[in-house]
């Protein structure tokens, strides 16, 4: 299908799993006709897709506000749909040199071919996108998909019901289904598409569901980049100023109301330093945030399951002797406005169920140390976590820390920022995940690197063909066999 297709609007429907291996079926075919498109085709479907996000930002931020009970609308335009369209930006900068041949050596005795890689589309991607940033989550990839000439279905979930219809109808403006299609529902549905023969699957969510979906792929041998989470540490140099530390990790923590899969986990703090610390917190704590109840900056936790689990742990943590810091400034009762105010946790243990499972919430833990090497033992005898943050001016001491650790990103004094610089690539290592998007990894990860080889009419070969004892051997034998 080339840029010159016709679109016609849709209205947002149910889809049931039939329905579902038609659309798969139709953006084969319709891939198969047309396998290659061109630079100026790529850059014309993204320039397609900013239009449209423009276009619908404001409905697109009130649905997900809709979803939450309270997304500030804020958060979601420059968290969300800024880091989308510099991301088209950037794609469309760079694609069309991406895109060019690469030329390869040939061994000296296979000359004069010639070869080199040329990087192909993989087809139809799937890709399935979490509640907590379902604009970023969904678009994100699908941009990168599209630079790299895919079609793509989208699969938002069902707890972001209101968006998905918003996005659902938008797109459909401006692309053809059998190239871009929005899928709604969940359950059965959800199953059944993780099950589909895609070409790749970009899964982001937990980890415990990114095997499942791993699982489901492998029946058809579907590759798979999962974005999963984990528990991100937090270590803190006893030369920083704590207002540093506090303003940075305050931002970063409540964004999104810590619903973030990069989110600030747990943090370590030299010993003797926690009150200063919880002191510098609040003070940041009650200047973005001068009340919570109504505040519509200050985002509610999205369902009752998730805000059950959040209360969960906390009750969890307090029966066994954690001190519970919660930063309310008004006092106010926000039970039923589902949301959490911003609570420090101190005197955790590792067998608190805080301190086992991800968080995902503005809640956190704080734990002290005394030598730097207890802490880096300490996260490498867990799971390799998504995102590792260090807070430390001192290069030197920044760089042993990132070299005797493993984490999918390293961030020094930031955290959550490196998701929306365009040339990082955004992914995890080991049970945070697998394979990478965003900068030149989106592109060539989605990308089949064939590799080519062409002979000219001269036979180079023929002259070391059987039978094994010309002098062409013997030269062999002296001069490369060595």
């Amino acid at each position: 299908m080339n840029s010159q297709t016709k679109t016609t609007s849709m209205t947002p429907h149910s889809f049931d799993i039939p329905h579902l291996h038609d659309v798969l079926e139709q953006q084969k075919h319709a891939y198969q006709r047309h396998p290659l498109p061109t630079a100026k085709e790529r850059i014309d479907r993204l320039a397609r897709l900013k239009r449209i996000l423009v276009k619908y930002q404001d409905q697109f931020a009130e649905a997900i506000n809709q979803d939450y009970g309270n997304r500030s609308i804020s958060e979601t335009k420059i968290g969300e749909l800024l880091t989308c369209l510099e991301q088209i930006k950037y794609y469309s900068k760079h694609l069309t040199h991406w895109m060019k041949p690469s030329k390869r050596h040939v061994g000296i005795i296979h000359q004069p071919a010639k070869a080199w890689v040329q990087y192909q589309p993989l087809g139809v991607v799937g890709i399935i996108a979490p509640w907590n940033y379902p604009l970023l989550l969904s678009v994100g990839p699908l941009i990168c998909a599209i630079a790299a000439g895919n079609n793509a279905m989208i699969k938002i979930s069902s707890a972001s019901s209101n968006f998905g219809r918003a996005l659902e109808k938008a797109l459909s403006e401006a692309f053809p289904i059998e190239l871009v299609a929005v899928i709604n529902g969940g359950g059965p549905i959800s199953d059944a598409f993780s099950h589909l023969a895609f070409d790749k699957i970009i899964f982001t969510g937990s980890t415990e569901v990114g095997k499942t979906v791993m699982a489901a792929a492998s029946e058809n041998l579907v590759p798979v980049i999962l974005e999963l989470g984990g528990k991100s540490p937090v270590l803190v140099h006893p030369s920083i100023d704590l207002q540093d530390v506090a303003q940075r990790l305050a931002a970063g923590k409540l964004w999104n109301a810590g619903q973030t899969c990069v989110a600030p986990d747990y943090m370590f703090l030299p010993k003797g330093k926690t009150a200063e610390f919880i002191e510098q917190f609040r003070a940041y704590v009650e200047e973005m945030y001068p009340n919570l109840a109504y505040n519509q900056d200050y985002t509610s936790i999205i369902n009752d399951k998730q805000y059950n689990r959040l209360q969960g742990y906390l009750e969890n943590a307090r029966s066994q002797g954690a001190k519970i810091i919660e930063i309310n400034p008004e006092h106010e009762d926000l039970t039923a406005l589902r949301k959490i105010a911003p609570t420090l946790l101190t005197g955790v243990t590792t067998e608190m169920r805080i301190m086992k499972e991800e968080i995902f919430g503005p809640i956190l833990p704080i734990l002290e140390y005394d030598q730097i090497d207890d802490v880096i033992d300490f996260i490498n005898s867990r799971p390799r976590p998504l995102a590792l943050y260090y807070f430390d001016f001192d290069q030197a001491r920044a760089d042993y820390v990132a070299q005797h650790t493993h984490s999918g990103h390293f961030g020094q004094n930031t955290v959550l920022t490196h998701v929306a610089q365009d040339d990082l690539p955004f992914g995890g290592v080991g049970a945070s995940g697998m394979g990478k998007y965003h900068g030149p990894e989106g592109f060539f990860s989605l990308s089949h690197e064939r590799s080519v080889m062409s002979n000219p009419k001269l036979y180079s070969l023929k002259f070391i063909l059987p039978p094994f004892n010309k002098p062409i051997h013997k030269l062999i034998s002296k001069a490369l066999l060595r």
